[in-house]
């Protein structure tokens, strides 16, 4: 059987039945790369260009050979090239079958130009950042797994598990790389293994997920090969920090967080002591990172198991507030946010931070009339 008979037999009938409601079609996957075998179907994929389209969608099986006609839309073939769905080579590497127009051609080229605009080194912090949130995801699963004590001789949830981890980290070192896979889960070790940025035991700790059947062996494998990944990657997003800058990144902090510590004072005044604890240790830590951005260019990672990012905050002195709280000593607790008050001021007043400051509503009013006058 020639698939592409089967293709051109979608076409036609799109051609026939609803030619303005389909944008694109193309087909990726082995066929377009050449690697295709007897049993291989035909990854072929649709943009719909209005909502009938979608009903162009259809799954079978022919010949004993199955077939998924499936749609994607506008939005997330943007999302693929711009790497926040990891099958960028779908657009990357696809081929035409049908074009509804020019324009749409042209719609699809630029997404192919944006994904070699994403692989360029000043977008490197970016694809860094993505790669830590692909790594985030990976903590569910091993926790999951750190739970089932009492699952050690079900193997088909270690695996189940592991594999899901496994496709996290992948394209996680993808992105670290600027780079997106070619070809599928499995068949993608050897991309993988090419990689520069990559842990150095990527491919004993593969092996033993992929061919190990003691659960207990997995697990292991699975926490090492994340533990590694993690490295890289803070070691490689530390890599794009970049110079401290206050005035732009703090701009308007100051006038939100001072919200939050009256709220504190007001608890304290008040013996209200939970809301005193939550307010307290959030502010703290808001100020606290903050202020990691505003020297680094970048937000701390949520993945760094301690509050190294709280560095600049001790160093300046302010209070630990989240130390302080004390039901039987809100006194000492308020006495710290307002000196807390003071020093952040001061500090920022210090790094050029402009603070929007008014004594009665004439400055306010005059504030707003300035400012529209300099078109701002």
């Amino acid at each position: 059987m020639d698939v592409f008979n089967v293709a051109q037999t979608m076409v036609n009938h799109i051609k026939a039945t609803c030619p303005e409601d389909i944008a694109i079609v193309a087909y990726y996957g082995s066929y377009a790369q050449g690697t295709a075998t007897k049993r291989s179907d035909l990854d072929f994929f649709f943009i719909p260009a209005t909502s009938k389209g979608y009903s162009a969608s259809l799954s079978f099986v022919l010949n004993d050979i199955s077939f998924d006609f499936w749609p994607i839309s506008w939005e997330r073939a943007e999302k693929m090239a711009s790497f926040d769905d990891p099958f960028t080579t779908i657009i990357a590497d696809c081929q035409f079958l049908y074009v509804r127009s020019e324009a749409d051609r042209l719609r699809f080229m630029k997404l192919r130009e944006s994904i070699s605009s994403n692989q360029e080194p000043s977008n490197g912090q970016k694809l860094t950042e993505k790669a830590e949130s692909q790594l985030n995801d990976v903590y569910v699963h091993l926790y999951k797994m750190s739970c089932a004590r009492n699952l050690e001789n079900n193997i088909t949830f270690y695996r189940t598990e592991a594999q899901l981890i496994l496709t996290k980290i992948f394209q996680c070192l993808a992105l670290l790389n600027r780079t997106y896979f070619t070809r599928g889960w499995g068949k993608n070790i050897e991309q993988t293994l090419q990689l520069p940025i990559k842990p150095n035991r990527l491919e004993h700790h593969y092996n033993v997920i992929l061919y190990s059947r003691i659960s207990a062996d997995i697990r292991l494998a699975c926490e090492q090969l994340t533990a590694d990944t993690l490295e890289l990657v803070l070691t490689h997003k530390e890599s794009y920090a970049g110079t401290p800058s206050y005035r732009e990144r703090m701009n308007g902090f100051y006038e939100e967080a001072k919200g939050t510590l009256d709220k504190i004072l007001t608890a304290c005044e008040s013996n209200d002591y939970p809301t005193a604890f939550f307010a307290a240790i959030g502010v703290q830590d808001e100020i606290a990172r903050f202020l990691f951005f505003a020297e680094k260019g970048q937000w701390p990672s949520e993945l760094n198991s301690g509050l190294d990012y709280q560095d600049s905050y001790n160093r300046l002195g302010f209070p630990d507030l989240a130390a302080l709280v004390d039901p039987e000593k809100l006194f000492q607790l308020q006495a710290a946010v307002e000196h807390l008050n003071v020093q952040l001021e001061s500090h920022l007043y210090i790094h050029a931070v402009p603070i929007h400051r008014f004594q009665n509503i004439n400055q306010l009013e005059e504030f707003l009339l300035n400012r529209s006058a300099a078109g701002q």
